[in-house]
């Protein structure tokens, strides 16, 4: 329904943005660092804190810089951190084992951040692509992506990262029906409060390249991932996507990359009216960064203007390697 309004003069949309506090009183979104999530880096090591060249500002964190990145994290409000493990090659392979080792970087990562910040969600990623030497997020068998094998490695990595305290797991391998046997052997393990944060409408995007630098992917991965990830030229597929993942178990789904799929947001929100969320992939997030760093654009508020952009399009939270800079300017303006 299309909202009434008089006729000019006696109608003047003008009168609501003559001034800040009538702005800000109207304003139809809001964000908060709580609808944030900050994703981190982690690699191994001690003190460490390895800037990534295609990432200004983001770098690949030991885990204790991590363990202070989440202390940091919960002192801004910002709810949770999602890890991704930047792997060394030695513990690569075909068969990904090193994702369902118990050991791995990021279950260590997550048992030291709960220990440090209990309070503090941690969301972790369920694909097997930063422990699989052909670069791909399932297991390759004569150069093709094997669905229901995949299904069995992915239990197996949800299970161990579950047991060193995930709060969230984030299937993003888009692999046919792994929402379901993840939230199987969750009840089936004891683990029935582990909520999943389906990967439901993933993209085979070009904005995913600066990611696969800071995991050391780049140039690791054979081919490409079209035969599973979603074709940027479809909508209604995603809403396929997301019912299915849903009705398998899902507590809330995910869309990316953010920006260039944002009536893609919309349309799940309306649709299906569950905890939706948006990652605003490294690719947006570098192009923000360098045309700031080359004084085309005012990259403060085009960060705040791509974030409230999500807000608006019914996401109700946002993965974002803005979120730490975002919560604190957000800090600072409601300290006046």
């Amino acid at each position: 329904m299309t909202p009434l309004s008089a006729p000019f003069p006696h109608g003047r949309p003008r009168r609501l943005r003559r001034t800040p506090w009538i702005r800000d009183l109207v304003a139809e979104a809001r964000l908060s660092p709580a609808d944030l999530i900050w994703p981190l880096f982690v690699r191994e090591g001690t003190d460490l804190a390895e800037p990534v060249a295609s990432l200004p500002g983001v770098a690949r964190l030991s885990i204790d810089r991590a363990v202070a990145a989440a202390e940091e994290a919960a002192g801004l409000g910002i709810p949770c951190i999602a890890l991704f493990p930047n792997t060394e090659a030695a513990d690569k392979n075909p068969e990904a084992t090193e994702a369902w080792n118990p050991e791995n970087l990021v279950c260590r990562a997550t048992r030291a951040i709960k220990a440090a910040v209990p309070e503090l969600g941690v969301l972790l990623d369920v694909a097997l692509d930063p422990y699989n030497s052909e670069g791909h997020d399932g297991l390759v068998r004569d150069g093709v992506v094997q669905n229901d094998e995949t299904l069995l490695a992915l239990e197996k990595m949800a299970l161990v990262q579950a047991e060193a305290g995930a709060d969230i797991l984030g299937p993003s391998d888009m692999m046919d029906g792994r929402i379901g046997v993840i939230r199987g052997a969750l009840e089936a393990h004891e683990f029935p409060d582990v909520l999943i944060m389906s990967y439901a409408a993933k993209y085979a995007s070009s904005f995913y390249g600066p990611f696969r630098d800071a995991v050391g992917a780049t140039g690791a991965l054979k081919g490409d991932k079209k035969t599973y990830q979603m074709d940027p030229a479809n909508g209604a597929e995603a809403l396929r996507e997301v019912a299915i993942d849903l009705a398998e178990g899902a507590d809330m789904v995910m869309v990316k990359p953010g920006l260039p799929y944002l009536d893609i947001c919309a349309r799940v929100k309306t649709e299906f009216g569950v905890p939706t969320f948006a990652y605003q992939v490294s690719g947006e997030y570098a192009m923000i960064e360098a045309a700031a760093a080359n004084g085309w654009i005012d990259g403060e508020r085009a960060m705040m203007e791509s974030l409230i952009a999500f807000r608006r399009a019914g996401c109700d939270g946002i993965l974002t390697y803005h979120a730490a800079r975002a919560a604190r300017l957000l800090r600072d303006r409601a300290a006046g």
